[in-house]
C-alpha cells in the first residue's frame, strides 16, 4: 500500500465507474471504430474531436446510438447491489463518472435499479482519464480527495484517479490487466470490494474505541 491506501480507514465517499464496473457493456468498438474510421489506438472521443464540424455531430449521434443499445442489454454485475446497499447503510456518500452520455448513462441506472447519489457524464466534465469531474465531487462534498476511492474497470478510470489524488481501485474480473500497476487497489469483483471496505472501516472502529 502506499501513501493514498494508508489513509483509507478515513474513505468518506466512493464513486464508481459505470460500464465494466457497475454493469455489464457489450459496445463493439471494433466496429465503432471502423465506422467512424478511428484507429486502433486512438481515443474514439477523442478522434471526433478531430473531424470537421459537419462530421463531429453525425460520429457523436452513432456513438449515442450504440451507448443506447447497450443500455437495454445492461446487467448489474457481482456484487453491484449488494456494495451500494453496504454504502448507503455506511452512509458514504456515492456517485458515477462516466463517459458514456447521459441518457444512456440514465437508461442503464434504471434498467439496473441503481440507487446512486450523482452522475456525471462527458457531457458535463472532460471525458476521463481527466480529473475535472471527480475534482468537481470532492469540491461539492468538502471532502479531501484522497479520502475518496474512485472504481473502475479500464487504464483511463485508473489515470483519472491518479490525475485527482484519489484512491485508484481496479475491478478486473480476472482478466489480464497491464495497467493494474496504476491502481493502488486491485479486486476481481465488487463483493471483494465490498468485505475490504467492511474489514477498513471495522479496523478503523476498533482503533476510535481503543483511543476512547
Amino acid at each position: 500500500m502506499n501513501s493514498k491506501t494508508d489513509k483509507i480507514q478515513k474513505i468518506a465517499a466512493v464513486v464508481f465507474d459505470l460500464d465494466g464496473t457497475l454493469v455489464s457493456s457489450n459496445i463493439d468498438f471494433s466496429l465503432l471504430r471502423k465506422e467512424l474510421n478511428c484507429p486502433p489506438d486512438n481515443d474514439l472521443l477523442k478522434h471526433i474531436e478531430t473531424l470537421p464540424k459537419e462530421q463531429q455531430e453525425n460520429a457523436t449521434q452513432l456513438i449515442v446510438a450504440h451507448e443506447l443499445i447497450d443500455a437495454e442489454n445492461s446487467l448489474p454485475l457481482q456484487g453491484c447491489h449488494n456494495l451500494l446497499e453496504f454504502l448507503s447503510r455506511q452512509q458514504l456518500k456515492t456517485a458515477i463518472v462516466t463517459r458514456n452520455c447521459r441518457s444512456a448513462a440514465l437508461a442503464k441506472l434504471k434498467q439496473n435499479d441503481l440507487g446512486i447519489g450523482e452522475l456525471l457524464t462527458r457531457e458535463d466534465y472532460p471525458a476521463k482519464p481527466a480529473p475535472d469531474a471527480l475534482l468537481a465531487l470532492a469540491k461539492q462534498w468538502q471532502i479531501a480527495p484522497e479520502s475518496i476511492i474512485y472504481v473502475g474497470d479500464y487504464k483511463y478510470d485508473l489515470e483519472a484517479a491518479n490525475n485527482a489524488n484519489m484512491i485508484a481501485c481496479l475491478i478486473h474480473h480476472n482478466k489480464p490487466a497491464p495497467y493494474q500497476h496504476l491502481a493502488d487497489l486491485a479486486f476481481a469483483e465488487l463483493d471483494q470490494l465490498e468485505q475490504f471496505l467492511k474489514n477498513q472501516l471495522l479496523l478503523s472502529q476498533i482503533a476510535k474505541e481503543a483511543v476512547a
